[in-house]
């Protein structure tokens, strides 16, 4: 039975606006919200209709308020919100298993769905991390690294994911630089990844996955068990 719409409140209608605005960009994390006034005017609501709106996504995680300095952005979702806060109760082992879970599945739809301008993607990213680790720049490494592995999770096209993967990825990655060794290992097997998900060979992609997570524990093991 369909059941009868139920209006938003004018809070709802201001706290979801500046939610849309932070996924769009406008804001981004770490950047600080316009003033009060400015807000006010922007959506033409009273101070306590904005300031309710504001409290609301504090509490969901997605704004915090420094008093003397601003209302800042520090989530792009409640998803992302409530990830970022499980991830950094989590050791760099289960975040790890955690990737390998979500790199299986990406791969393995991406070899049923990919397209070639998926392809040229990944090969464009591939070719900067094998750059980046001629010149020994882990920095920009990562940063490519992140890039391929996301547009292999975008060539999964299914959007819960992606949705997964992007808020999930940057933590990850964050986690396991000081464990990111760049050497030839990495490059080559990128590219048998993306040979796979080439000739959609589900199968080879996801032996892929399993070497490079192995390689990254054997580096973590010791470490964690020091």
């Amino acid at each position: 039975m369909i059941q009868k719409l139920q209006k938003k409140s004018l809070v709802e209608q201001v706290a979801s606006q500046i939610q849309e605005m932070i996924q769009e960009g406008v804001w981004q994390i770490g950047g600080r919200l316009p003033n009060e006034a400015d807000l006010m005017e922007q959506f033409g609501v009273s101070r306590n209709t904005l300031r309710e709106a504001i409290r609301a996504l504090v509490h969901v995680g997605l704004l915090e308020v420094k008093q003397g300095d601003g209302t800042f952005v520090i989530a792009t979702s409640e998803l992302n919100a409530v990830l970022q806060n499980r991830i950094q109760k989590a050791t760099v082992l289960e975040i790890l298993e955690m990737r390998h879970a979500l790199d299986r599945e990406a791969v393995s739809l991406a070899c049923l769905r990919r397209t070639e301008n998926d392809l040229k993607r990944m090969v464009k990213y591939r070719n900067q991390c094998l750059q980046f680790t001629a010149e020994n720049n882990l920095e920009k490494f990562v940063e490519a690294d992140w890039q391929l592995h996301q547009a292999i999770a975008a060539a999964s096209y299914n959007p819960l994911l992606i949705d997964m993967y992007a808020h999930l990825f940057e933590e990850i990655q964050m986690s396991i630089t000081s464990t990111t060794e760049m050497n030839d290992a990495n490059g080559a097997g990128h590219k048998d990844l993306i040979l796979a998900i080439h000739n959609q060979d589900a199968a080879s992609a996801v032996h892929c996955v399993d070497m490079y997570i192995s390689h990254f524990k054997q580096i973590i093991l010791p470490k964690n068990g020091d």
